[in-house]
């Protein structure tokens, strides 16, 4: 097959999608499209063999199985702005190749996150690392935000003048807040990119990284629509049960009378209608 190429996500390339108060996304390069993973799949088929309907069925089938080799054929290289503390989140997604912009050889620029008033909360008292963004008095977040905006720029402005005397960039920057922005070239294939998403574009995941996989979400729902729409049914918004679970599901669509046909008219396919009934056996 051709190398393949996707218009909606050419007319992405290279444009910066805005991110917090400094930050960006920008999709740099892609290789692949959902053709690419068609291809993996059916490895001894060439291009145009397969019907558009055919090659969305195959895609849901090896995402509802979870046969991951042909997403990895897709890969997708951001160009990332990022506070240093949505980065040290982000590393954790070990499936990458990651350039970060080293404080070493350059000079770090004077830019500091600094939340907007609405998305500052209190500790949750449901979710022990998360925020609840309700209950802060309008004077608590004025205290908190004139205090980054004071340390901030003294820090830096410190920073600036160590360097500035001569002070080895590698020392000067070793006191910098984690509120500071840094930058990455960031890329991965898509198997692994779905899997940054699902624990990214959670409500429980930490709402300045969820800002960004939501961009970048857009991104892959253009270069692979197919792709994108199988990892919401069955990744994103699907969910896993346990044995016990299955039993539960099991007893009550006996005790409901539903068979296939109710599962069609409920909007399964026969095939995913057969496969479900399947599983709970």
């Amino acid at each position: 097959m051709a190398h393949t190429t996707n218009e909606a996500a050419e007319q992405l390339l290279d444009k910066e999608f805005k991110v917090l108060d400094h930050g960006f996304v920008r999709l740099v390069d892609y290789m692949g499209t959902d053709a690419s993973i068609v291809q993996a799949a059916r490895v001894s088929y060439g291009a145009g063999t397969k019907k558009v309907s055919e090659d969305r069925g195959l895609i849901r089938y090896l995402m509802r199985h979870r046969h991951t080799s042909p997403f990895e054929m897709v890969e997708f290289k951001f160009h990332v702005k990022l506070p240093i503390f949505v980065a040290r989140q982000w590393i954790r997604h070990r499936t990458a190749n990651v350039n970060e912009l080293s404080g070493r050889y350059s000079v770090m620029k004077e830019e500091f996150y600094v939340p907007p008033s609405e998305s500052i909360g209190s500790q949750s008292k449901d979710n022990k690392q998360g925020r609840a963004l309700e209950g802060v008095p309008d004077e608590l977040k004025s205290k908190f935000v004139d205090w980054l905006n004071s340390t901030q720029g003294d820090i830096y402005a410190k920073y600036d003048e160590l360097v500035e005397e001569g002070l080895a960039r590698e020392l000067a920057r070793i006191n910098l807040p984690l509120s500071l922005y840094t930058e990455w070239y960031w890329k991965i294939d898509l198997h692994n990119l779905f899997h940054f998403l699902k624990l990214r574009l959670d409500k429980h995941a930490q709402l300045e990284i969820r800002l960004y996989a939501e961009v970048m979400a857009n991104m892959v729902k253009s270069a692979c629509p197919m792709a994108y729409e199988a990892f919401e049914d069955y990744n994103l918004n699907g969910a896993m049960f346990s044995a016990q679970e299955v039993e539960v599901i099991r007893a009550a669509m006996e005790a409901s009378n539903l068979d296939k046909a109710a599962l069609v008219e409920q909007g399964l396919s026969k095939r995913e209608a057969t496969e479900f009934l399947d599983k709970l056996k």
